[in-house]
């Protein structure tokens, strides 16, 4: 089955306090809500601590252009994304032997927070010394379910070539898409909760020689994967594309949906694996807000402290829409499981939509 052999992260330049995030909000939000203090609170109530962001916080005190804003994107997820592929190739822990550019047969680059054509991947090959017949393969539109779909895809292209190498690069730069002039009570719990963030995968096939590049004892492998979609849900999460950009679409409803469409999805992926819950002994586990982890809990009847490596990750990034899921993986995989563990990745995204990963430490 195919292999995870490396996964790394990057963080962006700027860590801001929780607190200096509110204070700017209620100076950006107070003029539109009189109960702006009682709305406030989901800064708190959240229980992020830090997030990181491309720009420092005065950059988005006044407006900026579509154009202006993309041509960051493209810039910051350029140079970021890059730099994520060289740890994760050259400097990697989880690597006995760095991983040449040439070796790489095919790159996942996974975003929904910008627009670049030609795509990001593309202008990184341009900076670092890839095959010029490496694959790309750009995603867009999968929000916070893309890093975990990024995954599924990677591991059936090592199930179609079982010598392959493939990178999943995800770039997610949400503070990019901030709608100064935005005053809707999603655009305050977005600016609550959504971050920067840069994660990179290295996955090989069976038949590939850089299986024997890894350090670990036990190396996390890919068994199954079961993509679902909750039809007419596009209301759900997402954006609405305007004039000036993207404009957040977040539901209020997310926690209830999960409680109650969810865990048939997960028990009928469970079972024909021939598991269980009680079999799953880590919860790799996309973290879209508290709420989001208090309902993965309650929908699929699991210990609170199964959560407690996305609860880390979401108390010290915040919410980074799909690379989120780079940074719980990074730490399940330093934690170095034991052979035979089980795992179940997961993540939640438009359209609704869920992905979900079977992993086993081999």
């Amino acid at each position: 089955m195919p292999k995870i052999l490396s996964v790394q992260t990057t963080n962006l330049p700027h860590k801001l306090e929780q607190e200096q995030t509110l204070e700017f909000a209620r100076g950006l939000f107070r003029s539109s809500f009189k109960d702006i203090e009682r709305l406030l609170k989901v800064f708190h109530n959240g229980e992020i601590k830090t997030r990181y962001f491309a720009k420092p916080i005065e950059w988005f005190a006044e407006p900026h252009s579509l154009q202006e804003k993309n041509d960051s994107y493209i810039e910051s997820a350029t140079r970021f994304g890059g730099r994520a592929i060289r740890k994760c190739l050259q400097e990697s822990p989880f690597l006995n032997r760095p991983i040449d550019y040439h070796e790489i047969d095919a790159i996942f680059f996974i975003s929904s927070s910008g627009l670049a054509t030609p795509s990001i991947e593309a202008r990184i090959m341009n900076k670092l010394p890839f095959s010029p017949h490496t694959k790309r393969i750009p995603i867009w539109g999968l929000g916070c379910a893309g890093g975990a779909s990024g995954f599924s895809r990677a591991y059936e292209y090592c199930k179609a070539f079982p010598d392959a190498n493939v990178l999943v690069l995800s770039v997610e730069l949400c503070s990019l898409t901030f709608q100064h002039d935005d005053q809707s009570k999603s655009n305050l719990v977005g600016t609550s909760l959504f971050s920067d963030g840069v994660g990179c995968a290295l996955l090989c096939g069976d038949e590939s020689e850089a299986r024997s590049a890894s350090s670990l004892d036990a190396v996390p492998e890919v068994r199954d994967t079961m993509s679902t979609l909750m039809p007419n849900s596009e209301e759900v999460m997402g954006w609405d594309v305007k004039d000036n950009g993207l404009y957040v679409v977040f539901s209020r409803d997310i926690p209830n949906i999960i409680r109650g469409w969810l865990k048939p999805n997960v028990d009928q992926f469970l079972e024909r694996n021939a598991l269980t819950g009680r079999d799953i002994r880590h919860f790799i586990a996309h973290p879209g807000g508290k709420k989001v982890l208090d309902a993965y809990v309650d929908a699929l009847d699991m210990p609170l402290e199964k959560t407690d490596v996305s609860k880390a990750v979401l108390q010290e990034f915040g919410n980074m829409s799909s690379a989120t899921v780079f940074y719980v993986m990074e730490r399940f995989m330093a934690r170095m499981p034991e052979r035979g563990d089980t795992g179940l990745m997961a993540a939640l995204g438009p359209g609704f939509s869920s992905e979900l990963l079977y992993i086993q430490w081999r």
